[in-house]
């Protein structure tokens, strides 16, 4: 009769269980690893534990699941490795990565056509962001001259994107309505529509604040003068990142846009609008013209230089020369 106290005797202690389970269960497990990943460590540090998990990680189910964050890459880690893992991933079907890769070639590795190509393939599969940026290509005609501007083109692909809800093609939408900039202008419905941009905005950021854990933030800490902070997408921090850092120098009379959430820059000389007050600001779009305005341009803007000049060359009246706030609305 066995002791109570004695403990069981166990045998092949050191059986590895992992050697059992079916390939297609790995794979299933990887598949929801990588589209839940915070970043690309979390998900490559699997990789590198053994060869079994490496040779299934890089499965094209696993790869084709693979999330914005664990696409992450940063501009500081950019390296033939980290352009492979995109590729492997954009030859799975991930339309995430297409798009990640398509605003890195377009704008970081100066290749135009294959990075419009990458984005057009994840925009047909219903890709929002990916359809926001190619509107804000045809808006500018970017990576070729002022006549190639398609403003029909970039309203359509904005609508598209803003019916699958992307908050920044909803205000954009709003100004080509507001304006009737590429569209029949209708300013009620243009209205409308950056009302609902800045509740979504404003919802987006209340979910934030509830899903945070650690009990530390305070409802005031998602917001900065009164606007509330939104996330900036990784692929435009790659771009803010590349550029910034001095990595890349972009060409003489090329800018930046100023919105700090974005992270474009010109393509060509004079793409970008500028403020047409200050004159000391440009941006690609009008949706960035509205963020940067409602987060800091507006306490920044200084139209006080412009009016001095044109009082002293005046019209014959010694009238100043009107200068139209186009951002403050």
């Amino acid at each position: 009769m066995t002791h109570l106290n004695k403990k069981p005797r166990f045998e092949n202690l050191n059986v590895n269980l992992f050697d059992d389970l079916h390939d297609d269960l790995v794979i299933s497990i990887l598949r929801k690893l990588s589209s839940s990943a915070f970043s690309p460590s979390d998900f490559l540090t699997v990789l590198f534990t053994c060869k079994r998990l490496n040779r299934l990680g890089l499965d094209p189910l696993v790869l084709s699941r693979a999330g914005t964050h664990a696409l992450a890459v940063t501009a500081e880690n950019w390296s033939d490795s980290a352009h492979k893992f995109l590729r492997r991933c954009v030859n799975a079907g991930n339309i995430d990565a297409c798009y990640a890769l398509g605003m890195i070639r377009f704008y970081c590795l100066q290749n135009p056509v294959s990075g419009a190509s990458l984005m057009a393939r994840a925009a047909i599969k219903s890709h929002a962001t990916a359809l926001y940026s190619l509107s804000v290509v045809q808006f500018n005609g970017s990576s070729g001259t002022k006549s190639d501007k398609n403003l029909r083109a970039g309203v359509a692909l904005c609508a598209r994107s803003a019916y699958l809800g992307n908050v920044d093609a909803v205000r954009e939408l709003g100004h080509c309505l507001q304006d009737g900039y590429g569209v029949p202008r209708d300013v009620s419905e243009g209205r409308r529509l950056l009302i609902q941009a800045n509740a979504r905005e404003l919802a987006c950021s209340l979910r934030s604040y509830l899903s945070l854990k650690s009990g530390n933030e305070t409802l005031t800490d998602l917001f900065c003068g009164g606007v509330p902070v939104q996330e900036i997408h990784p692929v435009n921090r790659f771009l803010k990142d590349w550029f910034g850092s001095g990595r890349v120098i972009l060409a003489e009379g090329l800018r930046m846009c100023s919105h700090g959430g974005c992270g474009r820059p010109e393509t060509r000389s004079h793409e970008f609008r500028r403020c047409s007050v200050c004159g000391k600001v440009n941006y690609c779009s009008r949706g960035c013209q509205a963020l940067d305005w409602r987060a800091k341009h507006k306490m920044e803007c200084a139209p006080l230089d412009l009016w001095v000049a044109a009082a002293e060359i005046g019209d014959g009246d010694g009238e100043a020369v009107e200068i139209e706030n186009h951002v403050a609305r």
